[in-house]
């Protein structure tokens, strides 16, 4: 049976003495289906808000106030590394092999972990970065400035460029600062959006490579996490009183689209779809299943919270309580990431070196992948699979013609021999001939 794991990272000292949970671990791995359990455990972590990235191989963790990432090897369930960076660390994504990260500085790095190269903007922020978050073909970032900046990846990784990097457009309709970030994965220029949330209390959707604002959401109190679902079609958002808001895109009165109103058009988000308990505090943190079923909410109280999509009365289950504050809880991806290569060890950043050592170990050659595996994991209806029943409805059907044709020739065959019938009737009424 397919498993669904995530992972979840604390900040802050015990709440409790509680002796059954470890003092000193910080971030927890989970399997959540086909039944809950705590798989592994990390220790010496204190993780903030938006600092925890999570690749195939491993863990990313940024400190608490620090200018160091913990670095941590799922394979081998140990710490691997400590790295130090020039500036504090307030918020970290991955891309790929490429660790993004945002400093208290207003500057973003970028650590390719499998050759060591590290690249570092100007301080474009005029306050620290907030939250970031990467798409195929951008890194977005958002600041306690207010402005969330649009950067074109491949320029960032470019190799010897003697430009500065500078963003390609800067998205500025918030009058506070950004809380959190979260953007679609589509590559298509005319689908790509992204949701920002503000303390100024309003999600907006843009499209973040045009710079348009889609439809600004105005909610009671101020969202401090967001996210969109697996298939970018609702908004997701906790605010400060402990509401969870999800807002479908695409419902009766679409919110995106040609059939929805101007963009001009400020929506009111007031129904939640639940609320926690006061005592648990606002969450700090959110996250959605790949299969857009559940949400998990990460509490300052220490509770990891279950909340399913389909449940009527819309009452949040605790699933796990870690005695201490959760800031962070990121799903791992159930998909394969298709690379021929796989980042056993990771190599500390370095500026000085020119030149760089590509640190990977090869997978082994896949068999062929069978129709049905290529049919689950293809986006709507492959080509092959439409081309494929296109044939089969313009090839004729041998046997129902054939089948047909038989049955034509039995009804002329029975025509025929009612009118015989027919004629021996007539000749005998002419022979008799009228009394």
């Amino acid at each position: 049976m397919l498993s669904e794991e995530f992972v979840s990272a604390i900040c802050g000292p015990p709440l409790s003495s509680n002796t059954a949970i470890s003092k000193d671990i910080g971030i927890y791995t989970h399997t959540l289906s086909p039944a809950y359990s705590i798989k592994s455990t990390f220790k010496k972590s204190s993780v903030p808000v938006n600092c925890l990235a999570v690749s195939e191989t491993h863990v990313f963790a940024a400190q608490e106030g620090k200018a160091y990432v913990h670095v941590y090897s799922r394979l081998r369930g140990n710490q691997e590394a400590f790295v130090a960076f020039p500036e504090r660390i307030r918020c970290v994504t991955l891309s790929g092999d490429v660790l993004i990260m945002g400093t208290a500085e207003g500057r973003l790095m970028l650590w390719e972990t499998c050759t060591g190269r590290l690249v570092s903007t100007p301080a474009r922020h005029v306050q620290a970065v907030s939250c970031v978050v990467a798409t195929p073909t951008h890194i977005l970032t958002g600041s306690d400035d207010s402005d969330i900046h649009v950067w074109s990846m491949s320029q960032l990784l470019e190799l010897d460029s003697a430009a500065e990097p500078e963003p390609e457009r800067s998205l500025s309709n918030h009058r506070a600062g950004i809380t959190a970030l979260s953007a679609n994965s589509s590559v298509s220029a005319s689908t790509n959006f992204c949701v920002s949330a503000s303390k100024d209390k309003s999600c907006i959707i843009w499209n973040y490579q045009t710079g348009d604002a889609l439809r600004t959401l105005i909610f009671p109190k101020f969202p401090l996490c967001v996210s969109l679902d697996p298939s970018s079609r609702a908004v997701c958002a906790s605010c400060e009183d402990g509401t969870l808001f999800v807002t479908e895109l695409f419902g009766e009165k679409p919110l995106l689209g040609p059939s929805s109103e101007e963009a001009s058009t400020v929506v009111q988000i007031e129904s939640p779809f639940g609320a926690t308990a006061p005592e648990l505090g606002p969450a700090s943190c959110l996250s959605m299943s790949y299969d857009g079923t559940v949400i998990l909410t990460g509490h300052p109280r220490g509770q990891i919270m279950r909340w399913d999509i389909s449940e009527k009365n819309k009452t949040p289950v605790e699933l796990a309580n870690v005695n201490a504050a959760v800031t962070n809880v990121v799903f791992v991806s159930p998909f394969p990431t298709g690379k021929p290569t796989k980042t056993i060890h990771i190599v500390k950043p370095s500026q000085a070196e020119r030149t760089y050592t590509l640190a990977a170990q090869l997978d082994p050659l896949a068999t062929p992948e069978s129709r049905f595996n290529s049919l689950l994991n293809a986006t709507g209806f492959p080509k092959e699979a439409l081309e494929s029943a296109i044939a089969v409805f313009e090839q004729p059907d041998v046997e129902f013609a054939e089948k047909e044709e038989e049955e034509l020739e039995k009804h002329n065959q029975e025509f025929w021999e009612i009118m015989k019938d027919v004629r021996i009737v007539q000749k005998d009424a002419f022979r008799i001939g009228p009394v």
